[in-house]
């Protein structure tokens, strides 16, 4: 069992082996792809940590989430777009 307040992740976090984006296209496409890529990680780990609630999944969580992680700070933007993740179901 775990205390309140403990984060518990299980780390299948490896870096993968990446590959080459698709030339051509303009910066934002790239900047919105990697953002999204970057929200879906982050949603992921909260999920896994046990957050299961885009309410409960205040920036400052989500921004505790990516150190915990290793994943850079993200934008306010990215935070909404992790919650916006969380709200969907299919």
């Amino acid at each position: 069992m775990h205390t309140p307040g403990t984060v518990l992740i299980d780390r299948p976090y490896a870096p993968i082996r990446k590959h080459a984006l698709p030339p051509g296209r303009p910066r934002a496409w790239y900047v919105t792809h990697n953002r999204r890529l970057k929200a879906m990680r982050l949603a992921i780990a909260l999920l896994d940590s046990g957050v299961y609630a885009p309410s409960y999944a205040t920036d400052k969580r989500i921004r505790h989430t990516a150190e915990l992680i290793g994943i850079r700070r993200p934008s306010d933007v990215t935070c909404t777009m992790v919650r916006t993740l969380m709200r969907k179901r299919y």
